[in-house]
């Protein structure tokens, strides 16, 4: 398993157990116990009157970066130490220290500084000692918050390093609650022309668009990649799951994505899954969601379209209106607040006057629907743009 070389604690320094930091582990040093009497360099030395600095802890580093305190001291003095002070710091650090600290939760943020505040060459050398483990660490805690700041720091060609190494584990890393911000990182970072591992989601979208992390990562896709590289996933989504994802609990979020940032043709073909199901999807509790987006993204043609179905004059079974039945539903009425906010012209005028009458008839004989009906009263009093520009 990734990670389970990981160098013994120093003699001083607290344990440390995968994520978890053992409570009673070893005891810690006078230096440590007397930094932390004074709580850092904001106070003086006890011993000598002065401010704490870098130079003090040398010999020491590893042991403050695993504790609160020191940990947050050495952050901050990394921001404005001198290049040789930041090189003590990552001499005792790398590489028999390295791992353990990227998985302890104060040690990464030490390590996180180094990446930000290092040379190049410290960078390269600190990402190196990840070779072999970047899987583990990916999905550790704190680890993947290193990682993910290693992506953001280190040159074109050792990104690509990375991405070879999480390749055969990518869809582990996609799911994973860790891992999938790691990837999403790199989605975001990397070159196009490194992201092989896109073409290996072909297959698995609606597997990825279902899944709480996984959706995330589809996102990032749309929003950082070439079209070449999305519309194979693009065009397995759209032809064969639209209607499920919909109403899925996470697939619902990837299709409002579609709608609001993708091409019109892509955008159409969700809109038109949404026909003669707007009343029904307009109450479901995810559903709802896309049909308020395909009500603020969609052309006048596909507003006005999705806008007559919920009009509709037929009453359903038990005599009710489906303009009545969205105001009553606790989905359904953000769809109509959205239909009365997105109309134009004259059926902008049909639609309030088929609002109206309903809203003082429910008003009238019951309570139980007050919060939905107010905030319905308050679209009905906004003027429409036409008015609003006189």
């Amino acid at each position: 398993m990734y990670g389970h070389h990981v160098p013994p604690t120093p003699s001083f320094a607290q344990g440390i157990r995968g994520n978890r930091r053992e409570e009673l582990a070893l005891p810690r040093s006078p230096m440590l116990d007397e930094f932390r009497a004074t709580k850092g360099n904001n106070e003086f030395r006890a011993t000598k009157g002065n401010k704490w600095e870098l130079k003090d802890i040398r010999g020491y580093i590893v042991e403050f970066s695993g504790d609160q305190y020191g940990s947050r001291f050495i952050q901050n003095e990394l921001i404005t130490a001198t290049s040789e002070e930041r090189q003590s710091v990552f001499d005792e650090v790398v590489p028999d220290n390295t791992l353990q600290l990227i998985q302890d939760v104060f040690g990464n943020y030490v390590i996180q500084k180094l990446f930000e505040h290092g040379t190049q060459a410290q960078k390269t050398v600190l990402a190196n000692t990840m070779d072999g483990h970047l899987v583990y660490l990916s999905s550790n805690v704190y680890g993947c918050r290193v990682v993910q700041k290693a992506i953001e720091c280190i040159l074109p060609e050792q990104q690509g390093s990375f991405v070879r190494e999480l390749e055969p584990h990518i869809l582990k890393c996609v799911k994973d609650s860790n891992g999938n911000h790691v990837i999403q990182k790199i989605i975001e970072r990397v070159s196009p022309e490194r992201l092989g591992f896109v073409s290996t989601f072909v297959g698995h979208v609606y597997d990825l668009a279902s899944h709480p992390f996984g959706c995330r990562v589809l996102q990032q896709c749309l929003r950082h990649l070439p079209d070449a590289q999305t519309r194979p996933l693009l065009d397995e989504l759209l032809h064969n799951y639209t209607t499920n994802l919909m109403q899925d609990q996470f697939g619902n979020y990837v299709i409002q994505y579609i709608l609001e940032h993708g091409r019109p043709d892509d955008r159409a073909l969700i809109i038109a899954q949404l026909r003669g199901r707007m009343l029904y999807m307009a109450r479901h509790k995810f559903a709802s969601n896309v049909c308020e987006k395909a009500l603020t993204f969609g052309d006048t043609d596909a507003r006005r379209m999705l806008i007559e179905e919920i009009m509709a004059s037929a009453s359903k079974p038990d005599g009710i209106t489906p303009i009545a039945a969205l105001m009553k539903d606790q989905f359904g009425n953000y769809v109509l607040q959205r239909a009365l906010c997105s109309a134009q012209g004259e059926q902008k005028e049909a639609l309030v006057n088929a609002v109206r009458p309903q809203l003082l008839s429910m008003r009238r004989y019951s309570t139980a629907y007050s919060k939905h009906l107010t905030s319905i009263e308050r679209e009905l009093e906004k003027p429409s743009p036409s008015e609003s520009t006189r």
